[in-house]
């Protein structure tokens, strides 16, 4: 494998947010990455092989991101977009994170007119000799076992290695909002928005005994033009004592409705956890909203040990669900869109028409 090329300078195609793109032959991208299978730190994965030949239309603009790995701040990368492609975990042992996938524009070319670029017919016209070599030199590169002990693999994806391929962006830099803009990524009433609320926390949380009032005021809009309530709020179970449980056994198709925002609440510790599971204020605005059960979470990669996690207990992905960026000052706006978890204590079975 030769070293990665840069794209720093020969492949920023500067794709935004609805253009059509052709993800290239698998012998061009495999010549792309360096001796590790990557592309400026980050991999291309086998579970990305079967795309390739394939058109696509950016869903949005990968310029900055977050990473969980590392206290969830903001990040930015270089010359990257999202297809809304998720991994499906098939060459990770089954990981059920089902990650927004990154692509390197160096892996993509620009489509004029999607129709005559088919994405059921695939322009790959690598042999099924190299096809082979290069899925298996990429599966290569996606497990490691220290000292044989397959128990405690170590394995590398896209998002165990987002610390790698971005660096630092602070929340005060003004030209990623610009960038959100022009990328297509972001509407000016959706930064607005994110600017109004961005003032108006500042406020609530100022200290200067004007919280609750602000709280309210900000609570009876959002009613009004149906948006969600404040998303930071006390949390209910005391200190010491431990997060209640209760089990649906819920089933994927399943339709459910999110209960209030105050009922989980009264579910979260200090930490805003319920047995150790983070209930993030950017699953605010789907509270008492009514969805589909996806699918229950069973196993994941932890990006900060790069180890598979097996869950133990009830955690649940709802179709459609997925975080919007809304609130978090170090990563508003970021386009990874990842899936939260969901207790089954903050759910209850609802029928469609309810």
């Amino acid at each position: 494998m030769r070293t990665a090329i840069s794209t720093q300078s020969t492949h920023s195609l500067r794709l935004r947010a609805g253009e059509w793109v052709k993800v290239r032959c698998k012998e061009e991208v495999f010549a792309s990455l360096d001796e590790n299978g990557r592309l400026d730190e980050l991999p291309f994965m086998p579970e990305m092989l079967q795309f390739c030949g394939k058109t696509f239309q950016v869903s949005s603009r990968a310029h900055k991101t977050c990473d969980p790995a590392i206290g969830v701040e903001g990040r930015k990368m270089a010359n990257a977009v999202h297809l809304n492609l998720r991994c499906d975990g098939s060459a990770h042992d089954g990981c059920q994170a089902r990650c927004l996938i990154f692509w390197k524009e160096a892996w993509l070319e620009r489509v004029e007119d999607p129709v005559t670029e088919s994405p059921k017919i695939p322009q790959d016209n690598v042999s099924d000799k190299n096809a082979r070599h290069i899925e298996e030199v990429l599966r290569s590169k996606v497990k490691a076992s220290p000292a044989g002990d397959a128990t405690n693999a170590i394995y590398t994806c896209q998002n165990t290695q987002i610390k790698f391929a971005t660096q630092t962006l602070k929340w005060w830099d003004l030209r990623q909002y610009v960038e959100d803009y022009t990328s297509g990524n972001v509407s000016l009433w959706r930064l607005a928005a994110g600017l109004t609320y961005s003032i108006w926390r500042t406020l609530a949380e100022a200290g200067i005994g004007i919280g609750s009032p602000m709280r309210w005021i900000y609570d009876r809009y959002q009613r009004l033009v149906g948006g969600a309530p404040y998303p930071i709020r006390p949390f209910g179970v005391p200190k010491g004592v431990q997060t209640p449980k209760f089990q649906l056994d819920l089933k994927q198709g399943e339709p459910v409705r999110v209960k209030r925002f105050q009922e989980i609440l009264n579910t979260l510790d200090h930490n805003y956890r319920n047995r150790g599971l983070y209930f993030d204020p950017e699953m605010v605005p789907f509270t008492e909203g009514v969805y589909e059960v996806d699918y229950r979470v069973g196993r994941i990669i932890d990006e900060r040990t790069c180890k598979m996690v097996v869950f133990k207990s009830d955690a649940i992905v709802l179709k459609g669900v997925k975080c919007e960026s809304r609130y978090a000052i170090c990563r508003r706006f970021c386009p990874r869109a990842i899936y939260p978890y969901w207790r089954e204590i903050w759910l209850e079975r609802t029928s469609q028409g309810d």
